[in-house]
């Protein structure tokens, strides 16, 4: 079978839609149509099966497009096998990150890289409020990625899941506060304040369930904010109180401070994620390695 027909069958099943293939593959979607014939007559079966005006994979269709994965897989390793041998890593790598990791991650890791030559790293920040950043695998390299632990849909799209850190989520008070007078506070210390919150279903906000669950009561939520600074304002000028990630949060330079949250595993787990074609190109190793390598610097310094 054609090794490109395979890689556009696959595609179809990242992606959804012909269209959304042909755009990606800079081709018509006439032309990714035929191509899929193509590989449906070599094939001897139906692989994909009229729904609406779309297209959808047929169970055959579905198992085919498993072992294009391999089939990419097993290209990819050929090429960085033979690229280890005759060049260092090179071409362009994409990472998309959230804002805030990218504030404590992304510096560090282009200075990193940034003497290896022919490497061009292409970096970008995503909207926090995706429902699954593993969506953006297929046009990204990299998508770094905010989860409390390894999400059933990232195993089941085969991707590679590095864990790159765990940063702890403090609770951040307005300079001057009474309860900044204790070195750790607990549920029932800080339920009954006023809370600069988050959107609903959001990591931060779990814990803030949490936090209502051990104690029987409601927080009292006045505002919802995506963005930390905003919270970080919010809170320095009074308005309440928040749950913030330690290390972004500035305390002690905008009138708050920040104290642990004990009773309650309080974090966030950062990971990488890519598609596994993707995983075994030299470039993106060592982009990986430079990820890991900052954010264990990073935790060194600030534990």
């Amino acid at each position: 079978m054609d090794v490109r027909r395979l890689g556009l069958l696959r595609e179809l099943a990242q992606r959804g839609t012909v269209t959304a293939v042909a755009r990606a593959m800079h081709l018509t979607p006439s032309a990714v149509s035929q191509q899929l014939k193509a590989l449906e007559r070599e094939a001897g079966v139906a692989l994909t099966q009229r729904s609406g005006r779309g297209l959808t994979l047929t169970p055959p269709g579905r198992m085919l497009a498993e072992t294009a994965k391999d089939v990419a897989v097993a290209i990819e390793k050929a090429e960085s096998v033979w690229a280890e041998f005759v060049e260092q890593p090179r071409g362009e790598v994409t990472v998309t990150v959230f804002p805030s990791v990218g504030q404590m991650l992304l510096p560090g890791v282009l200075h990193r890289i940034e003497d290896v030559a022919g490497l061009t790293v292409i970096c970008s920040d995503q909207d926090p409020l995706l429902p699954d950043f593993a969506d953006l695998t297929p046009d990204h390299d990299i998508v770094v990625a905010d989860a409390p632990g390894v999400l059933p849909g990232w195993r089941d799209r085969g991707l590679v899941i590095t864990e790159l850190m765990r940063e702890p989520l403090d609770i951040a008070l307005p300079e001057g506060h009474p309860l900044a007078a204790k070195s750790e506070l607990t549920p029932s210390d800080v339920i009954g304040e006023r809370w600069i919150g988050v959107p609903d279903s959001l990591p931060f906000d779990r814990i803030l369930q949490r936090i209502e669950a051990i104690t029987g009561l409601q927080a009292d939520v006045v505002q919802r904010f995506i963005d930390n600074g905003i919270a970080e304002s919010m809170v320095a000028a009074g308005h309440g109180i928040a749950i913030l990630p330690r290390y972004t949060t500035r305390d002690h330079e905008n009138g708050l401070v920040t104290r642990p949250l004990a009773g309650i595993r309080s974090e966030r787990v950062i990971w990488a994620l890519q598609r596994p074609e993707v995983a075994v190109r030299p470039s993106v190793r060592l982009v990986i390695q430079a990820l890991r390598d900052e954010a264990h610097e990073f935790l060194l310094l600030h534990t």
